[in-house]
């Protein structure tokens, strides 16, 4: 008897599990089904059989040839808001033409091709049609939010610098360090004339903020200018990066024709005297005592200034080589070619070819100009002075585009005497106008505090 119920129990049981795995089973099958017919139907619904004409009709419609011939109507910018017709067609043309011309620049002038090439580039594929490659999502567009427009880039390309920053030469000869002073002139006279040209004509429409951002490219200081601008005008940080790193590009065509007019063959000709050697120690303590001095007097100018002596201080330090190494090759290189792409992508026609980008260019030319000007006056002043005497094409120096500047001085002064190198004299200027430069934004930075 015990036999027979527990026989009928287990059999029971049986049944009640076939019982619910068929359930089971029937409910999965119902839901599948349910899920492939409402897949059919949404298919149905997205998806209408076209002709083997309509396709190509459709294909040849999505071809960049289309898009700047006859533009979409409705296409957005990278910002999302509507283009006009000329930006759509003819202006991205026009910026195509712009950036082969600095191909051009950068391939057979040699004109910095370490900037030119990879802002040209990012340029290029800032117009391209349809391919939004400067939008939000782009990744010209995340490489300029990720580095751009946080102040992460500038600060990065100044620790590069920094460790790439011979001191030595401002150290030996420290009356130098007043060239640098004297290009800095640039930042704020081009900041008075931007200002009273806003107030007294209908040329320009910049507020103090926005002249003051504006200003700083007198420097030829391309991380500088960015850092500035996203603090006092983040909406011309595109215009304001472009203006600025084109001018350090252009170098050598800006440069030559103001010093050569601002000299005669015999200043050009002057001979400068050896440097002293500089110590160990002296170069030790020399980024230490600058970043102290910024902490007290100008704490706004401490994170560049302190990126910059950073660098510097690893690699005057001699006991962390593969630091200095990675600063001064991978990690700036790095930088360097995703900050040309990130300006590059403020090439886009709609952005370039507006008023305020262009007033900007014309701004940063008298700026970079009046800088350059600035240095060369100030060496032929102190040459009035008793004392040794000083070549004044190094004063071109004084603006902050390190070592271009230096290295056009002493092409300049090579033309006219072979045996002149005033390449390292020049470096004196050319690292004071860094520090300068800094200094200048910090200082406008805290007006505005």
């Amino acid at each position: 008897m015990k036999s027979f119920i527990i026989k009928l129990l287990a059999l029971l049981m049986f049944f009640a599990f076939s019982s619910v795995s068929a359930t089971a089973s029937e409910h999965e099958a119902v839901s599948a089904h349910a899920a492939t017919q409402k897949m059919s139907t949404h298919q149905e619904e997205t998806y209408q059989a076209q002709s083997f004409g309509s396709m190509v009709v459709g294909f040849l419609k999505s071809t960049g040839i289309v898009a700047l011939m006859d533009p979409d109507p409705n296409e957005l910018n990278a910002q999302g808001e509507k283009m006009s017709d000329f930006h759509k067609g003819w202006g991205r043309l026009i910026m195509m033409a712009i950036t082969f011309l600095l191909f051009w620049l950068a391939i057979a002038k040699g004109f910095e091709p370490l900037l030119l090439l990879p802002i040209a580039f990012g340029g290029f594929l800032a117009n391209i049609p349809v391919a939004n490659i400067a939008g939000e999502h782009g990744f010209l567009g995340v490489i300029y939010n990720m580095g751009l427009a946080n102040e992460f880039f500038p600060i990065v390309i100044f620790m590069g610098v920094g460790a790439m920053t011979d001191f030595g030469p401002l150290l030996s000869n420290p009356r130098t360090a007043l060239l640098g002073g004297a290009a800095q002139f640039g930042i704020f006279g081009t900041l008075v004339g931007a200002v009273a040209l806003s107030q007294y004509t209908d040329l320009f429409d910049f507020t103090l903020k926005q002249a003051s951002a504006i200003s700083i490219i007198g420097g030829a200081d391309g991380p500088t200018s960015i850092y500035i601008a996203s603090h006092l005008a983040p909406e011309l940080l595109g215009a304001i990066a472009v203006a600025s790193y084109s001018y350090m590009a252009m170098v050598p065509i800006i440069q030559p024709p103001i010093m050569k007019a601002l000299t005669t063959d015999e200043e050009r000709k002057i001979k400068m005297s050896t440097l002293r050697h500089v110590s160990r120690l002296e170069k030790l303590v020399f980024p230490i005592l600058v970043l102290m001095l910024a902490i007290l007097v100008l704490p706004d100018s401490t994170p560049l200034i302190g990126a910059f002596m950073f660098g510097n201080f690893l690699k005057e330090s001699g006991v962390v080589e593969r630091l200095n190494d990675t600063l001064q090759n991978a990690m700036i290189n790095i930088t360097t070619i995703f900050l040309g792409l990130g300006v590059g992508s403020k090439l886009a026609a709609d952005q370039f070819l507006v008023p305020d980008t262009l007033a900007i260019l014309a701004l940063g030319v008298v700026a970079f100009s009046v800088g350059t000007a600035a240095g060369v006056l100030m060496a032929k002043i102190m040459n009035l002075f008793p004392g040794t005497k000083i070549n004044p094409l190094i004063g071109s120096a004084g603006v902050s585009a390190v070592p271009m500047a230096a290295r056009v001085s002493n092409k300049v002064g090579m033309e006219y005497d072979r045996s002149n190198m005033l390449l390292m004299h020049a470096m004196g200027p050319n690292v004071a106008g860094v520090i300068g430069s800094a200094v200048a934004a910090g200082v406008l930075i805290s007006i505005f505090q």
